[in-house]
């Protein structure tokens, strides 16, 4: 079968947390390519590895892995915005890779998870749309899927340092988006969250975390950490892989910053071609979903009021 193996520490973690049986899991990707054929409204990848991928983001439970797929084909169909015109050499997108909003750190915790270290406020407000900066976050999170056996198995942690976060920022992100975003990221993708630190709260910021947790499951909600010092954060996350700007180890975070933008630019073509999967919801069987039916209604939010 056309997969990765995995080292033998690796191996025993999707053993014990995912539910991985190396003597089923031929039998367990063949079962949802055979699905995946059935489903007229579905246009997928099929590759063994992208399917693996999903079975172990959803522990092998082969009803989660079809409910998981259908829902990651479908919010594409439904938010072009977000999911539409993927191309990493494209001028708002380069702007974001530019700017390092978002940056993978090379090396894993002490407990083989992968760390992001997100700074929003690189990127001056309205320098590119809303859309277009969660738009490349989102490749970075497909190239997880893709290459990251490390983020699938072990988890992932997020640092988002709120340093030079404006008002600006703020309301540029409406609550109906917020739940969009976070729909996506919780129902659509296989990933295992594991932790978000934020860092360098400015005064008024507090009601803006507030709301973004109010769209969060609640067990997503128990692993937010808001730090007031970086010593605390260093409980959590060794300073050996952290960017030496942030009182680490690991060299400077251009060159961090500089790798994975290189890296998005290098999958290029495969977003490109990416762009043929998805939902057709005139041949889904039964009722087609709605924007409503995913996300509520828009109305329904309560804007964000910022003192």
């Amino acid at each position: 079968m056309g997969y990765r193996e995995l080292s033998p520490e690796l191996l025993a973690r999707a053993q014990k947390e995912l539910n991985e049986d190396p003597k089923r899991r031929d039998q367990d990707i063949q079962h949802i390519k055979d699905w995946l054929k059935k489903q007229p409204h579905i246009k997928a990848r099929m590759d063994d590895q992208w399917l693996l991928t999903f079975l172990r983001g959803c522990k092998f439970s082969l009803e989660r892995t079809k409910e998981k797929l259908d829902m990651y084909y479908t919010v594409r169909r439904h938010l072009p915005e977000l999911f539409a015109d993927r191309d990493p050499f494209s001028a708002d997108i380069q702007k974001v890779l530019s700017a390092g909003v978002l940056t993978k750190l090379p090396q894993t915790d002490a407990q083989g998870r992968r760390v992001i270290l997100m700074n929003v406020g690189k990127l001056p407000a309205g320098t590119v749309s809303t859309e277009a900066a969660f738009r490349t976050n989102f490749l970075g999170l497909d190239i997880s899927l893709l290459e990251d056996d490390e983020a699938i198995i072990c988890g992932q942690v997020v640092i988002q340092d709120m340093k030079d976060i404006t008002l600006g920022h703020m309301t540029a992100i409406t609550p109906y988006f917020m739940k969009r975003v976070a729909t996506c990221f919780q129902e659509a993708y296989p990933l295992r969250p594991k932790g978000t630190h934020i860092i360098n709260v400015p005064p008024g910021v507090e009601k803006f975390i507030s709301l973004f947790q109010s769209f969060m499951k609640e067990k997503l909600r128990r692993r937010v950490f808001i730090h007031s010092s970086m010593e605390t954060l260093y409980e959590h996350i060794p300073k050996k892989i952290l960017p030496q700007e942030y009182g680490g180890e690991a060299g400077p975070i251009e060159e961090m910053q500089k790798a994975w933008k290189a890296k998005v630019e290098s999958y290029s073509s495969f977003f490109k071609e990416d762009a043929q999967f998805g939902v057709d919801e005139s041949k889904r069987p039964g009722k087609p979903k709605t924007m409503t039916d995913l996300f509520g209604l828009e109305g329904s939010f309560r804007q964000l009021s910022v003192d």
